[in-house]
């Protein structure tokens, strides 16, 4: 898969005019599903609906603001000294009969002969994108941070299309990818896709690039960050000036999920109303209620200094050290919540 699968060519462009942008670009596979969050529903078990998490081992029902990277020993992404922790709600299948089956994730496209991110079925894409290197800093030991709002069924505008959004690939092998995440005017949608995606539909969630500077987080988890004065930045671009009240410009952190949506392309088990099928682990059958949550956890002034680095592109960057996907397929986090997180029965109220 050539890089214009990733990106446009005018992103391509525009990354190198800016001449030193750098986008680290990894798989981290699934260390655990359960019904937890750390962050909204701190030692509530179980927490009010399902999640899909990747990163480090440490992830669990309660996680203090601390370096979380001391509490883990084990990481499920690329960068081994990557002990952060990444997660989403799941995504499922409604069918005709009202039973619910949980949609299962699949590998990367290829880029940058990055094969690890391919392999990781069941996980995460993760981005952080420097775009003036030497001029950004990163997270501090402690910070965490949500974007989205999970109750959101309604929007108005479209101010945050190019932050959140869902692709419908047209075919197999990420079919009609050739646009920067969230920047197809036909392809990315701020709902789920009305249609058939024949080759299955992709998430991005983009998170605000500008924090507060003394807060590692807030009473909302949203709080201490912001997106710049002129609203928020596209994929790859610095954006405008922060605003005063959060001065200071932070890595553009970014997931992606593929949901091989494939087995449930049949209309005729798709909602009698013709409706699509697809509901988050939330309860939400429209998609605008997509969110994702972050607890920080590299290792020391790693990720410092990747984000200091010029030129930078994918799975390799400076010193950072990798680690191979079978590493990485064995970090896991037993599951507290013990329940058909599978779906296949009737339910009434969030997975």
């Amino acid at each position: 898969m050539i890089l214009t699968t990733l990106l446009s060519l005018a992103a391509v462009a525009q990354a190198k005019r800016q001449g030193s942008t750098t986008m680290l670009r990894f798989g981290c596979s699934q260390v655990v599903i359960d019904r937890l969050d750390p962050l909204v529903n701190p030692g509530q078990v179980p927490s009010t609906h399902v999640h899909q998490i990747v990163g480090g081992n440490g992830f669990n029902a309660t996680m203090p603001v601390t370096d979380v990277s001391s509490l883990a020993d084990c990481t499920t992404c690329q960068f081994s000294e990557d002990f952060s922790n990444y997660w989403t709600a799941n995504l499922y299948f409604k069918a005709r009969n009202g039973t619910y089956k949980r949609v299962q994730q699949g590998g990367a496209a290829l880029q940058f002969n990055d094969k690890v991110s391919t392999q990781i079925g069941g996980g995460i894409l993760i981005y952080y994108v420097s775009a003036s290197p030497g001029k950004i800093t990163a997270f501090k030991p402690g910070f965490r941070m949500l974007v989205g709002d999970p109750s959101q069924r309604s929007r108005s505008g479209t101010t945050l299309k190019r932050q959140n959004c869902y692709r419908c690939y047209t075919g197999p092998n990420f079919g009609g990818d050739n646009a920067a995440p969230c920047q197809d005017a036909k392809l990315d949608t701020e709902k789920f896709p009305t249609d058939v995606c024949k080759g299955g539909i992709r998430s991005n969630i983009l998170f605000p690039t500008c924090w507060d500077g003394k807060n590692l987080d807030s009473p909302n988890h949203q709080d201490h960050i912001a997106y710049p004065k002129t609203g928020p930045a596209n994929f790859l671009s610095l954006g405008g000036d922060c605003p005063t009240t959060h001065p200071v410009r932070i890595p553009q952190l970014m997931y992606e999920v593929v949901w091989d949506t494939t087995p449930f392309n049949n209309k005729a088990e798709w909602p009698a109303d013709g409706s699509q099928p697809f509901v988050l682990s939330t309860g939400d059958p429209t998609g605008l209620g997509q969110h994702a949550d972050y607890v920080f956890g590299w290792k020391a002034d790693s990720l410092q200094k990747a984000m200091d680095t010029s030129g930078c592109m994918g799975a390799k960057c400076a010193s950072l050290k990798t680690q191979t996907i079978d590493p990485m397929k064995k970090c896991a986090v037993k599951k507290v919540v013990q329940e058909n997180q599978d779906g296949c029965k009737l339910i009434h109220e969030p997975l």
